[in-house]
């Protein structure tokens, strides 16, 4: 479903390669037609499409799909479970998810945590994921690591029950229960669990969610998990996807050897599940502590096999999908009665939901909202979309399986693609199908799925601010944790774990460089997996370029940049975009500013000239910035509702103080005050003086070569001719104050876990080398395996996961750690925190060896699956740019990291971090927060989530 909103996370908002996307706007007034750009054919883009692959199956019933890539020297491993929570019986919702997290705990012939060995062989993209219909657990791995990772796999698949004891399961139990109140910590965070209740009926596989709920994670036993395992992880019930440097003959012997053994388990047939129907309309009203009203409208539809499940994806595209969807022409941009929408299709195996969602601009009436957005739906439903509305939403989900066949791997790459069609289709080939039905929809197909499915009975769900209803908290103790002995497993014996060959460094794309007509520096990379282009265009500006009265500024030009042309209002815009199959953005970073395109190649010269468009010539029409100040200040508001955001917001200026251009929100919003005050010619004038051709430089990766996108550039950039006044200069002379070591309360009743992020100002730059830090950090914050996640999270179970990390600003760098943890554990986790960091830097518990050797094996070998795609060149690309670094610099670091020792990692970590300087903010709720606070002899100041009054 696409939302409109803020990326608030700061470890997310820090990074050089991930900028704090505008939000969306209103466009100014219809202006004449424009010409349409001329597009390749969807035909032609949707045959571009194509995963070719091998099918073979194991004795024992494990499906096979094999896929050969030799771009990179790297296999994606993904092994599928045909069990979700779907197939959990009554009493036991969550137990599939649960199962996942013990999946990681280790295995009979492979004891510990498995991140352990994943690290150790560089592994990039792993993880595991329970969903209704399935559970998946992968792995990018070098090629030479191969081997052991099927060992891993396997064991796990075959080994497992012997390893799982009453203390994995408790400690896990605690995780996945701190996993649920961070979800659920959020605003609207209780929605899911009503709408999954009302849409499906008692006993329906569909109605619990995947989390499950606190009474039945606390009630699962050693003999319910178990059974669990004998009864759905057999390989007759799993598909397992090798995508990369392999070949079939390699994986059929390879498979063979590691999973052939595994004797079958009992067939399992998933759940069937029917597409309920309401009697009636069922509207039910909830209250949260929210900034906005929220409004969602939905239905239980057919899943992804039927015949109308791509007709109903078309429909809440062009319903809320689009940009220049009819909700957000309507009731964004048009009437300004919401200042978010969005409309979508959850095609699941069995069944789907198709849901429209508004959140209603304050001081509007939700009632009128959601009447006008029923309009808007039922006249779609009458006509049925516009053949035009049909190839824009085409397009774009070609674009989108095009720019996914480049990855291998992780959560949407070329494994995913076909384990999900041979898992729940039968068919490895089954995302070509999805495309020959996009491609072949008509208006007619789409208004009959809509008329059939979306004129019955629907459930509405709005939520009024409010205080929230009881939270249902953990018992304090389970009732699974009776540790009753259960049977001892007979742990059978296998071979020992292969070794990990020899990694070769990583090979980076030779990076080129030429300049425009103008002067424009060019920064140049070649990739040809997919016929892609990706192009950003970075601006020294960033959120360090506003001034400290006008706080939100460059975001706010930014945004509006993007909402409108001198040619092309904001709908014309997004139209243009989708009709191309094309994506531009435009975002900041605490030193960049940024306007990136995601682009077909076979389009390439109409998206860069409507990128230029954009660069060039944005409209900044006074209407816009009155639509568009409105937007911010809800967005505002709604930060002031989030953990995380709420204590982004607050500990930049503790840190480093209010008149530093690092000291303000990270996520580049602003204030009230400062978005109140700004004026159509501050927006021109901030415009002026940070976007122009002599403060910038274009960084491309694509698969046509530098000297056939260079004219293209040109004839969109060449001309451009940067103004008589000097490049302006972002002041750092104000003085960073001294630390005093604090924690700031911010109360947010009804909090069942607190958001802990503290940290304060190291001694270094972005600039300086920071190599032998960052691997010390590794060790103490920056990994799964550190010393602060392994505590509180693998150890205590307090938390879902701990994270301290060295952020990469062009000048002095933050070192910021985040926590949340359960409410009842706030003090102790700051104690605990504390503990670590004073242990590891002055109490003579530094780096192990086994800690050293495991950081130099994972920060050298995954560099191979590092940067596979071109957004990770990309990326790194500008990385090096902004940091001073040589072009070369990926090339670089295993050497020197092969070269360190525990001596150098301890002595770094020292001399730039000082625990007894941090400065911590606390959000949660006071009540039970501050005497846990109190009792650890720091200050404590407590202050309200609401804004200072103005």
């Amino acid at each position: 479903m696409r939302r409109t909103g803020s990326l608030v996370a700061a470890a997310a908002l820090l990074a050089v390669s991930t900028p704090v996307w505008a939000s969306v706007a209103p466009a100014p007034a219809a202006q004449a037609a424009a010409p349409a750009p001329r597009a390749a054919p969807v035909a032609d883009l949707v045959a571009a499409v194509d995963i070719p692959y091998t099918r073979f199956t194991l004795d024992n019933g494990l499906t096979v799909l094999v896929h050969e890539d030799h771009k990179a020297p790297v296999v994606a491993v993904s092994v599928w479970y045909n069990v979700g929570s779907k197939d959990e019986p009554a009493g036991k919702t969550g137990f599939a998810h649960l199962f996942e997290h013990l999946m990681f705990g280790g295995s009979e012939n492979a004891p510990g945590s498995y991140f352990t060995p994943m690290r150790n062989m560089g592994a990039t993209d792993m993880n595991g994921t329970t969903s209704f219909d399935r559970t998946n657990y992968f792995e990018t791995v070098p090629t030479p690591a191969l081997e052991q990772a099927l060992f891993m796999e396997s064991d796990r698949m075959g080994y497992m029950l012997g390893a799982i004891s009453q203390e994995t399961l408790d400690l896990q139990r605690g995780v996945v229960q701190n996993e649920k109140r961070q979800g659920d910590n959020q605003p609207y965070g209780l929605n899911q669990y009503k709408l999954l209740e009302a849409l499906f009926p008692e006993g329906h596989p569909y109605r619990h969610s995947t989390i499950g709920s606190m009474a039945d994670l606390d009630a699962a036993s050693m003999q319910t998990v178990r059974d669990w395992f004998t009864s759905n992880y057999g390989p007759n019930n799993a598909v397992l996807v090798l995508a990369g440097d392999i070949t079939p003959a390699q994986a059929r012997e390879l498979t063979n050897k590691y999973f052939g053994p595994i004797a079958r388990g009992p067939a399992n047939t998933p759940a069937q599940a029917a597409i309920p129907t309401l009697s009636a309309p069922i509207s039910e009203t909830t209250r949260d502590r929210v900034s906005n009203a929220r409004i969602q409208i939905s239905w239980a539809v057919p899943g992804m096999l039927d015949a109308d499940s791509v007709p109903l994806s078309v429909a809440a595209s062009v319903l809320g999908g689009l940009a220049s969807s009819r909700l957000d022409n309507e009731l964004v941009r048009g009437e300004q009665t919401a200042v978010s929408v969005g409309a979508g299709n959850t095609a699941l195996h069995r069944v789907g939901i198709f849901q429209m969602q508004m959140d209603v601009k304050p001081g509007e009436d939700p009632a009128a909202v959601e009447a006008r957005a029923r309009e808007i739906l039922n006249g779609l439903i009458a006509d049925g979309p516009t053949q035009d509305e049909i190839n824009r939403v085409v397009t774009q989900y070609a674009s989108r399986r095009i720019q996914g066949l480049e990855q291998v791997g992780g959560f949407g790459g070329k494994a995913t693609a076909l384990a999900e069609g041979q898992l729940y289709a039968g068919d490895p080939e089954f995302y070509k199908k999805q495309l020959a039905a996009y491609a072949a929809v008509t208006p007619a197909q789409v208004k009959a799925a809509m008329q059939k499915w979306l004129t019955r009975p629907a459930y509405t769900l709005t939520t009024l601010v409010g205080q929230r209803e009881a939270y249902q908290e953990a018992a304090a103790a389970p009732s699974g944790a009776n540790h009753t002995p259960a049977p001892e497993i007979q742990r059978k014996t296998r071979m020992a774990k292969p070794e990990i060959g020899q990694v070769a460094n990583v090979d980076f794309p030779a990076v080129e460089r030429t300049r425009l007509s103008n002067g424009m520096e060019v920064i140049y990379a070649h990739r040809d997996a997919t016929p892609t282009t990706k192009i950003a265009i970075d601006f020294d500006a960033g959120l360090a370029a506003d001034d400290r009265a006008k706080l939100g500024l460059q975001t706010l030009m930014l945004d509006l940049m993007d909402e409108g042309t001198q040619t092309l209002n904001a709908t014309q815009l997004a139209e243009a975009q989708e009709a191309l199959g094309a994506t531009i953005t435009t975002g900041a970073t605490m030193d960049s500013s940024l306007i990136q395109l995601s682009a077909l190649t076979p389009n390439l010269q109409p998206s860069v000239a409507l990128m230029a468009d954009v660069v060039r010539r944005p409209a900044f029409a006074p209407a816009e910035l009155e639509r568009l100040r409105a937007t911010r200040l809800s967005r505002i508001a709604a930060e002031r509702t989030q953990p995380a955001a709420l204590a982004s917001r607050a500990l930049p200026e503790l840190i480093y103080g209010a008149d530093s251009p690092y000291g303000r929100p990270f996520s580049g919003a602003g204030d009230e005050a400062s978005v109140k005050a700004i004026t159509e010619g501050d927006i021109r004038t901030d415009y002026a003086r940070w976007i122009r051709p002599d403060n910038a430089k274009i960084f491309i990766v694509s698969d046509k070569p530098l000297s056939e996108v260079t004219p293209i550039l040109d004839a969109a950039f060449g001309q451009w001719v940067p103004p008589a006044s000097a490049k302006p200069v972002k002041d750092f002379s104000a003085p960073i104050p001294a630390a005093t070591p604090k924690i700031v309360l911010i109360d947010r009743p009804q909090s069942p876990q607190s958001y802990i992020m503290g940290g304060e100002v190291l001694g270094v730059s972005g600039k300086d080398d920071l190599l032998v830090l960052n691997a010390a950090n590794n060790v103490l914050g920056n990994d799964f395996l550190s010393r602060i996640n392994t505590d509180l999270r693998e150890t205590k179970s307090w938390s879902y996961g701990v994270n301290a990390s060295v952020n990469p600003f062009a000048g002095r760098v933050p070192y910021l750690v985040t926590a949340p943890v359960q409410a009842d554990k706030t003090g102790p986790a700051i104690e605990a925190l504390n503990q670590q960091f004073n242990d590891f830097l002055s109490g003579g518990k530094g780096v192990t060896a086994e800690e050293l050797q495991r950081t130099i094996n994972g920060n050298t070998r995954r560099l191979a699956g590092s940067y596979e795609t071109s957004a990770a060149v990309l990326g790194a690309m500008r990385q090096n740019d902004l940091l001073g670094r040589p072009d070369d610099y990926p090339e670089t670091v295993a050497a020197r990291t092969n070269a360190l020792t525990a001596a150098q990692l301890d002595a770094a970590a020292k001399a730039a971090i000082d625990p007894s300087k941090f400065v911590w903010v606390v959000v949660g709720d006071a009540s039970v927060v501050k005497p846990q606070l109190d009792a650890l002899g720091i200050p404590v100041e407590v202050r309200s989530a609401a804004p200072a009054a103005q």
